[in-house]
């Protein structure tokens, strides 16, 4: 099974593990409404925010029966943020191909860190995962997610009017993507 080298550091951050201790830093910004608008679920209680933590101590591993691997992003010793990779092909019926995802805590937007974190997970989907494509869906009025799809390279490759039920509405879909051959071009900018 894939395995990721941990942790992964950047010029400002580290991503690594969830541990025990993180479930503060997580709380803060997993319980806020709007910080979960565009993700799955809704804000997090303290308790689900425990059992979050608990499941995602995987050392880097993404198993077949849980292909998904999910860091917390790390700022100076808090975790500011959280860093999704999620694998489709592992059972070798299609080629491998990765979704990627970021969740962010309110104080920390508009620095640059979801693109750097985002940046550093797909390095890690290409070049130790082996994928051959890495993507993202959002809603197209999620600009700031949609800017960093655009910063690592990626392209819009198509947007499904209406096409998700999504917390209890009808959304647009906006799906973004990158192929392992283009990624040094994507890497750079």
């Amino acid at each position: 099974m894939p395995r990721v080298s941990l942790p992964i550091t950047t010029e400002r951050l580290t991503l690594r593990s969830f541990r025990p201790g993180d479930e503060d830093d997580v709380f803060a910004y997993r319980s806020v409404a709007s910080v979960v608008r565009y993700i799955p679920g809704e804000p997090k209680t303290r308790e689900q925010v425990a059992d979050l933590v608990a499941e995602r101590a995987t050392a880097g591993r993404i198993e077949l029966t849980s292909p998904n691997l999910t860091l917390a992003v790390e700022l100076d010793g808090r975790v500011i943020g959280d860093v999704l990779i999620l694998l489709e092909g592992l059972d070798g019926k299609d080629e491998r191909q990765a979704e990627i995802g970021w969740v962010f805590a309110p104080d920390v937007a508009g620095q640059g860190y979801a693109t750097e974190a985002a940046r550093a997970i797909t390095e890690a989907a290409f070049r130790e995962v082996g994928v051959h494509r890495v993507w993202a869906q959002l809603e197209p009025e999620n600009t700031a997610s949609a800017r960093v799809c655009e910063r690592l390279g990626m392209r819009r490759e198509a947007v499904f009017v209406k096409a998700s039920w999504f917390k209890e509405r009808w959304t647009d879909l906006a799906v973004y993507a990158l192929l392992a051959d283009e990624w040094p071009a994507g890497g750079q900018s």
